[in-house]
């Protein structure tokens, strides 16, 4: 047995031995080569390897992290993983550790993670069908696979253990997270997005989510071959892009709001002006003509914030032909509607909600949250004349993402916004566990069609229903 399963079972043998001597005082026979199999163990070359694989693999990191050159440059990651490699194997053998092959590889692969990346959380990270990661204290750790939840047998040393890894992730942004400030938003280098949560507030101990993103972005033809949405609703969603018509795309958490939002900025022209405004900057533009903005928490004095309010005004003084932002949650929205009725045609942006009428409701509510007293009409009447299309996709019982609702927001009935469905998803069923359905034209044609025509693009009418459905 190699040393690497000595360690992992050593402390329940060394418990089992004593047993054994006390059962054989007491009558009973011990083995004849006990005392010689302890003997031969303390003697051992190996004898000093007491303790568990953990205590192992934090001995050889704590003297690799002492040996390593304080010079080393860390954004070089094969040379310093191969210098690492180097130390690992002489440490090794220094201290006389015997380990098989897999056994060395998963001890040197754990230390470099630690050492480079995010340590237990690393070959999550790297699991392309792991969508998202949630660290619940330093046990309990579940991620998202194809819309299902489930746990995984990771977990950190302890609480400390755990901080260091979100200090990792959020020093280099700049941002802090301590009892003062016990939650910050951050990303990682690959633009996933990263929300910490520590105690006081927490009472489980350090907690992380981190929403993985695709290394590469999901295209529109990936979108359709997942079932997400149809080919015609997907012509039609970039005719009105390409169009400059106004979009929201609303959603509960985890619905696919930004992954949508990064499908559909890709259909806006590598000619026009793009910014980008975020909380923590995870869009993955395609075009070069862009401009990206992310807010800043205030300093540990509490100055120096800067909202998303602040730069969707500021954004207005930088000649924008599109402005989208990340999400917007309070009185930014005042602003991305003054923004949307004031010659920044073709802006998007995404928003919570339950259903594209309560997308309206909460747009409201959000207006007022800007500090103005305004009329509940005339908030009303901005969005109406504002917002072009509504774009609401859910995460059905199934796990899957699908695209949901695509409304026109008509105008203003009295008091009341008027929006009408152009697709509209259909439940067929709900099969071994899947839910069975499909977005289906609901045959009327948009108002703004005549916007789309007057931009050079030509819709069958089949798109919406009408006579026979194109071929793909």
């Amino acid at each position: 047995m190699s040393l690497m399963r000595r360690l992992e079972r050593g402390q329940s043998s060394d418990d089992e031995e004593p047993r054994k001597e006390q059962n054989a005082e007491a009558g009973g026979s011990p083995p004849r080569n006990l005392s010689s199999l302890r003997s031969r163990r303390i003697s051992s070359p190996n004898a000093s390897q007491k303790g568990t694989y953990a205590e192992l693999k934090t001995r050889v990191q704590n003297r690799l992290l002492s040996e390593l050159s304080a010079d080393v440059d860390v954004t070089k990651l094969d040379e310093v993983r191969r210098t690492i490699l180097d130390l690992f194997e002489q440490i090794l053998a220094e201290e006389n550790i015997v380990l098989t092959r897999s056994e060395r590889q998963r001890l040197f692969e754990q230390i470099a993670d630690e050492i480079l990346g995010l340590g237990p959380l690393q070959p999550l990270l790297a699991d392309d069908s792991v969508t998202e990661i949630m660290v619940n204290g330093p046990k309990n750790i579940y991620v998202e696979r194809a819309g299902r939840l489930q746990r995984v047998p990771v977990s950190f040393e302890n609480n400390q253990h755990l901080m260091r890894i979100i200090d990792r992730i959020v020093a280099p942004l700049g941002r802090r997270v301590d009892e003062a400030s016990p939650y910050v938003d951050a990303r990682l280098p690959d633009g996933s997005r990263v929300n910490a949560v520590i105690p006081p507030v927490s009472l489980v101990g350090p907690t992380i989510t981190i929403r993985k993103f695709s290394k590469d972005p999901i295209t529109v033809e990936q979108l359709v071959e997942y079932g997400s949405v149809t080919a015609e609703a997907m012509q039609f969603l970039k005719a009105c892009v390409e169009a400059n018509l106004n979009v929201i795309i609303s959603g509960g958490t985890g619905s696919g709001k930004t992954t949508l939002l990064n499908v559909l900025s890709g259909f806006i022209p590598s000619d026009e002006r793009i910014v980008t405004i975020e909380n923590a900057a995870e869009l993955q533009m395609r075009q070069e003509h862009v401009v990206t903005l992310e807010t800043r928490p205030p300093n540990i004095e509490g100055k120096g914030e800067i909202t998303l309010q602040q730069l969707v005004v500021n954004s207005l003084r930088m000649r924008p032909d599109r402005i989208i932002v990340g999400e917007i949650r309070a009185g930014e929205a005042l602003d991305m509607l003054q923004a949307m009725n004031t010659g920044h045609e073709g802006s998007m942006t995404t928003a919570h909600a339950n259903s594209p009428r309560d997308v309206i409701a909460r747009i409201e509510t959000m207006t007022l949250m800007a500090g103005y007293d305004l009329p509940v009409r005339a908030i009303r009447e901005q969005i109406a004349s504002a917002i072009d299309l509504i774009v609401h996709v859910d995460r059905l019982r199934d796990g899957a993402r699908k695209v949901v609702n695509i409304s026109e927001v008509v105008g203003m009935e009295g008091d009341v916004i008027t929006l009408t469905d152009i697709f509209s998803f259909e439940q067929t069923g709900y099969e071994d566990g899947s839910v069975i359905g499909q977005l289906r034209a609901t045959g009327l044609r948009p108002n703004f069609i005549d916007q789309i025509e007057a931009a050079g693009i030509h819709l069958p009418p089949s798109i919406f229903g009408v006579g026979s459905r194109p071929r793909y």
